[in-house]
């Protein structure tokens, strides 16, 4: 079973690259909450709180993520893949994913994109 990843590194191939950007442009400010004694990873999450419209600027499309979850299942069949977004850890997600409340949005995607009903609950993790 193939569970899909919504960290952004994983499904969009420019992501890397536009996030080191956004980095290095907080560099300064993530070092000093790193200093006072702060994780990175949540001082990674502040500094993406304290920016929202510089995330959002470099968060893929969900489009993206459904063509990622087309693939694998073009490659392994629809019986092998489900969703595995990692909310809890990563701090960054695709456009229109910002927790389980946004899953519709995949099952509208996927009805666009010509998956069945039945198929679509497969991926979902509901296969009665």
């Amino acid at each position: 079973m193939i569970q899909v990843n919504f960290n952004p590194g994983f499904i969009d191939s420019s992501f890397d690259k536009k996030e080191s950007v956004f980095m290095a442009r907080h560099k300064t400010e993530m070092d000093s909450l790193v200093k006072t004694g702060m994780q990175e990873f949540y001082a990674y999450d502040y500094i993406c709180y304290k920016y929202p419209a510089e995330v959002n600027a470099i968060r893929p499309p969900l489009s993206k993520l459904i063509d990622h979850i087309d693939y694998i299942v073009k490659l392994v069949g629809i019986d092998y893949v489900g969703l595995g977004s990692d909310f809890d850890g990563i701090n960054i997600t695709p456009l229109q994913l910002d927790d389980v409340t946004s899953y519709p949005m995949i099952t509208k995607a996927l009805t666009e994109k010509g998956y069945s009903a039945k198929d679509i609950k497969k991926v979902l993790g509901s296969i009665s």
